[in-house]
């Protein structure tokens, strides 16, 4: 039996089954000064979600009963994988339990942009009719482009062909048949990205090689015109993480009217502001980090780490350590 701890929360479902499988689970919420006394050091495994920072200093005051991180969803962005690794502790996430949510909150995130309907809700709430004023363009015949292409821009890119419209990608590290496969044109650069894509979609992981990839000349750069000829303008959404997009560029893109619209559902710094600027803007609009908030992908994401974690546990292969290369 293992004693495991589950700081963020998780579906009950998940929870019944750790504890059916005979294992001690204390769901609870841990205290960064507890963390860094030793508050893991009685636990055989952890599962988190974003909120717990387990940071070098974490890690090493756990001591030497820990053994399996688990992350509830795919970034892992809050764990120290390295510390992890060295201190024998692996580190499973559960990368495919979103992907359908987040696909859904990108498409509903560009349709949202494309037809001003933010603006077209505040505007009704304010006692406003701007009929006229919210013209917006459609989808079909535009040109989107993906930043990184793994399974969740694969999945944007089929429902975007679906829609009409034509499929680029920028992933340095994907084999370009599987590219081909997908009737997309992958590009040797993001800056040929920006430069062929009215609309773009981020897809990449959060890196030092990735922080504010999109900036404002890339941004100024992007076509005005559709493939079909219609002044579609510039539209980018952001449901990855938070960091990727140069914030203060978008806001100075969206005032010089280089850019038409900017979505987020992740931010630099979270929670973000009420005062933040970007919110003022009637061209933007936002969501609270909810790309994987629905019930579906959170039973899924229940399920599918307490799996891995217990694959680990039990000594059993794993198809999901992301700290392999470090232990």
């Amino acid at each position: 039996m293992a004693r495991i701890a589950v700081t963020d929360g998780m579906d009950p479902k998940a929870v019944h089954l750790l504890e059916k499988a005979g294992h001690e689970v204390v769901v609870a919420s841990i205290s960064p000064q507890d963390l860094l006394q030793g508050g893991l050091s009685e636990f055989d495994g952890i599962i988190v979600r974003s909120a717990t920072k387990l940071t070098k200093a974490v890690i090493q005051a756990s001591g030497d009963r820990l053994s399996v991180i688990g992350r509830a969803g795919v970034g892992v962005d809050n764990i120290d994988l390295k510390a992890a690794g060295e201190q024998g502790i692996s580190v499973v996430n559960a990368p495919r339990s979103s992907t359908q949510s987040v696909v859904e909150l990108t498409i509903g995130h560009l349709l949202a942009s494309i037809r001003h309907l933010p603006r077209a809700d505040r505007g009704l709430r304010d006692g406003q009719w701007e009929k006229k004023a919210l013209k917006g363009s459609e989808l079909s015949g535009k040109v989107l482009g993906l930043i990184g292409f793994g399974r969740i821009a694969q999945a944007v890119g089929d429902v975007a062909q679906a829609i009409g419209m034509e499929v680029h990608a920028y992933d340095p590290y994907l084999p370009p048949k599987i590219a081909k496969s997908k009737n997309t044109r992958l590009h040797k650069t993001v800056d040929a990205l920006f430069a062929n894509c009215t609309h773009l979609s981020i897809h990449c992981n959060y890196t030092d090689e990735t922080h504010h990839l999109v900036n404002a000349e890339r941004l100024s750069s992007m076509p005005q015109i559709g493939r079909d000829g219609a002044e579609c303008g510039n539209h980018i959404i952001n449901c990855a993480r938070g960091g990727i997009v140069d914030e203060q560029a978008v806001l100075e893109a969206l005032e010089s009217g280089k850019l038409t619209t900017a979505a987020l559902d992740v931010f630099e710094i979270e929670p973000v502001s009420p005062e933040h600027p970007l919110l003022q803007h009637p061209h933007f609009h936002g969501t609270p980090h909810i790309g994987a908030s629905t019930i579906e992908a959170q039973a899924r994401v229940g399920i599918d780490i307490i799996n891995n974690v217990m694959d680990i546990l039990n000594g059993r292969p794993c198809d999901y350590v992301v700290n392999r290369a470090h232990m």
